[in-house]
């Protein structure tokens, strides 16, 4: 069953942002746009590559009212420890989530049960809670921050309009498509 426009189910963890040990739940993610973005782990490779760039376009995101969480399995004082002895990760000013547990990996269905990781998942959550973006993609494929802030721009300008749609490619200020009998087969 697909996640697209279901409520994000429940959960409390521990989280690492700006320095400190904080706790975050899923009412947390509600009342504005969210990305939950899963990772298999900590110290690793690809990992810390999307978790920069995510980093280097936090503002981009930010002036969108959008708040970054990023959550793999690995506790919140592992997160720490990356955060303070990788150059790359050192950057993040997101809250990195500790998902020890799998709570919220398998919440979100990115759980791998007998590895205990988390598959690379993406996904965007609007004001209300309810997910309108899922990205899913094998461990050695890195994702694109640039990519994922223009599909949040489009959910955002999708809700913000009704009737309107994004075609492929839309970038910000660019046409939109307004579904009707006029258009089936015009395209």
């Amino acid at each position: 069953m697909s996640l697209i426009n279901t409520e994000i189910k429940p959960f409390k963890a521990t989280a690492f942002k700006n320095g400190k040990f904080v706790e975050v739940s899923d009412a947390d993610l509600k009342g504005k746009w969210s990305v939950v973005f899963f990772y298999p782990a900590d110290f690793t490779f690809v990992c810390p590559t999307e978790l920069e760039d995510l980093a280097d376009n936090y503002a981009a995101f930010q002036k969108l009212g959008v708040e970054i969480y990023s959550v793999s399995t690995d506790t919140h004082f592992c997160h720490k420890a990356w955060h303070d002895t990788s150059a790359a990760i050192g950057k993040i000013e997101y809250t990195m989530v500790g998902d020890p547990t799998g709570t919220i990996s398998r919440n979100f269905e990115v759980l791998i049960e007998d590895v205990g990781l988390a598959d690379r998942g993406t996904f965007v959550v609007d004001p209300e809670g309810k997910i309108q973006i899922v990205e899913i993609t094998a461990g050695g494929i890195g994702r694109d921050a640039t990519e994922l802030l223009r599909k949040v721009k489009a959910a955002q300008y999708v809700a913000a309009h009704p009737g309107e749609v994004c075609p492929a490619k839309w970038q910000e200020g660019e046409k939109t498509l307004a579904p009707s009998l006029d258009l089936v087969g015009k395209i």
